[in-house]
C-alpha cells in the first residue's frame, strides 16, 4: 500500500466510510488535532520519566486512535448495510474515563495542594506536558463543535475533557519528580 494516493490533490479527503469532504472540514480538523495531540504525548513518553507514566501514556495513545477513528467516521455510514457497525474497534467507555480519574487521584496524593494557577514551564518535559494539555483542549473544543453539528458517542468528548485534566496533573507530578520549580501565577496588583 502506498502512502500517497493523489486523491486529495484537489483539497478533499475521504472519511472512514468513503464520504469525501474538504480538508478544512471541522471533522478533519477534529481528528487531525487528536493526531497532533497523540504526537505530543509520544514526545512526553520519549522523555526520562517513570515507567508507569510511560505505560499509561502508551495506553492513552492507543485510545486516541479510537477517538480519531470515531471522529473520522461519517455518522450516516457508521453502520454497514448488514447492520454491523463499521468500526470494529473497542469504544471509549466509562472505564477509560475512570482510568484517567484514578491516575489523577494517585498522583494528586503526593502533590502539594493547588492554591494558584501554575505557569507552564520549569523543565522541558513539563513544558511538553503543558503543550499536550493545550492541544487536548483544542481537540476537545473542535470535537464539541462537531458534536453540535453531527453527534457521536459522548464518551469521546468526556475522554478528551478528562485527558486534558490528566495531562495537567501529570505535568505537576513531573515537576515534582524532576525537581522543577512550579511558578505560581500571582496577578500583579493595580495601583
Amino acid at each position: 500500500m502506498k502512502v500517497y494516493t493523489k486523491t486529495g490533490d484537489k483539497g478533499t479527503t475521504a472519511l472512514f466510510g468513503g464520504t469525501r469532504v474538504p480538508k478544512h472540514h471541522i471533522r478533519i480538523d477534529s481528528y487531525g488535532t487528536v493526531d497532533e495531540l497523540n504526537s505530543y504525548i509520544g514526545l512526553i513518553r520519549d522523555q526520562e520519566i517513570d515507567v508507569h507514566s510511560k505505560e499509561i501514556l502508551i495506553h492513552i495513545q492507543n485510545k486516541l486512535f479510537t477517538v480519531g477513528a470515531v471522529l473520522a467516521t461519517d455518522p450516516e455510514k457508521m453502520t454497514l448495510k448488514n447492520g454491523k457497525e463499521r468500526l470494529n474497534i473497542p469504544k471509549i467507555d466509562e472505564e477509560d474515563i475512570k482510568l484517567l480519574e484514578d491516575q489523577m487521584d494517585k498522583m494528586d496524593v503526593s502533590l502539594p495542594p493547588m492554591t494558584h494557577f501554575v505557569l507552564p514551564g520549569g523543565h522541558t518535559t513539563v513544558s511538553y506536558c503543558h503543550i499536550a494539555r493545550t492541544v487536548c483542549r483544542r481537540a476537545e473544543r473542535l470535537a464539541a463543535a462537531l458534536y453540535d453539528l453531527e453527534p457521536f458517542d459522548v464518551h469521546t468528548l468526556k475522554y478528551l475533557n478528562r485527558l486534558s485534566d490528566y495531562l495537567f496533573v501529570l505535568a505537576r507530578k513531573l515537576s515534582k519528580d524532576l525537581h522543577a520549580e512550579e511558578v505560581k501565577w500571582i496577578p500583579e496588583k493595580l495601583d
